[in-house]
């Protein structure tokens, strides 16, 4: 490719791609850079040794430009601008995506009874420590804690009969009004639950959360909220008018 001289930015924004893998890097390069001192940057992109690239310049709209062959000549001696593409193309020997299959990189495995006797890491630093879960009296006032929040849910769940006319008032939510249809535990979030039959199709489940049913309803009809959220009483079934959209 020919060299041309003028006035530009210091530095210039480029794309670099590569016969070694499929991706693109967006990068920010100087334009004092040599050919050579630039082919060496580049092996910390595309991974192939400088000696073994040959490099390719595209335009924005992806026009071949020509090639970057003169190792002393300034990257911005050539027309190199903003959101051009430089194709590196490897001749080391290396096949398309080596160096993106991780499964063929050799790992480093450690058991866990000898990462247990280490002095250096991040867990022996805790247990010296008394951090996080090595902190024993921090853990038994979380315990105690959620000890009594499930008592006071229990309690709560306890006070609400399945089969009674309720409202709803979930944060974030508007009020909406509805029967009991299930109260207790339940497979997909710890504590105790309260599944409500929405009077209109406000809810997000038929009665059934991850395959498993905890009460019979139409679709969107059903609801798990928390017992303090449900209040109990006389409520008679209110028109949203959703019928009629």
């Amino acid at each position: 490719m020919e060299v041309v001289t003028g006035v530009s930015a210091p530095t210039v924004t480029v794309f670099i791609s590569s016969s070694l893998n499929s991706f693109r890097s967006e990068k920010r390069y100087s334009r004092g850079l040599t050919i050579a001192e630039f082919k060496c940057k580049l092996e910390l992109v595309v991974g192939s040794p400088a000696s073994c690239m040959e490099l390719e310049l595209y335009g924005s709209d992806d026009k071949f430009y020509g090639k970057l062959d003169q190792e002393d000549a300034l990257l911005g001696s050539y027309p190199v601008d903003d959101g051009c593409r430089i194709h590196v193309i490897d001749h080391s020997g290396v096949r398309l995506g080596e160096y993106e299959d991780v499964s063929r990189v050799e790992k480093y495995e450690l058991s866990p009874e000898a990462y247990e006797r280490r002095q250096n890491t991040v867990r022996s630093f805790m247990k010296r420590s008394k951090l996080g879960p090595y902190n024993e009296e921090l853990q038994a006032q979380q315990e105690a804690k959620a000890a009594q929040r499930l008592s006071e849910e229990q309690a709560q769940a306890s006070a609400i009969p399945v089969g009674s006319r309720c409202e709803v008032r979930a944060p974030g939510q508007s009020l909406r009004r509805g029967t009991v249809m299930y109260v207790g535990t339940t497979d997909f979030k710890p504590g105790y639950w309260v599944g409500v039959q929405y009077d209109e199709p406000l809810g997000k489940n038929d009665g059934s959360v991850n395959g498993k049913r905890y009460f019979e309803c139409q679709a969107k009809y059903g609801a798990f909220v928390k017992p303090s959220a449900v209040t109990v009483g006389d409520f008679p079934e209110e028109d949203y008018g959703l019928d009629e959209m």
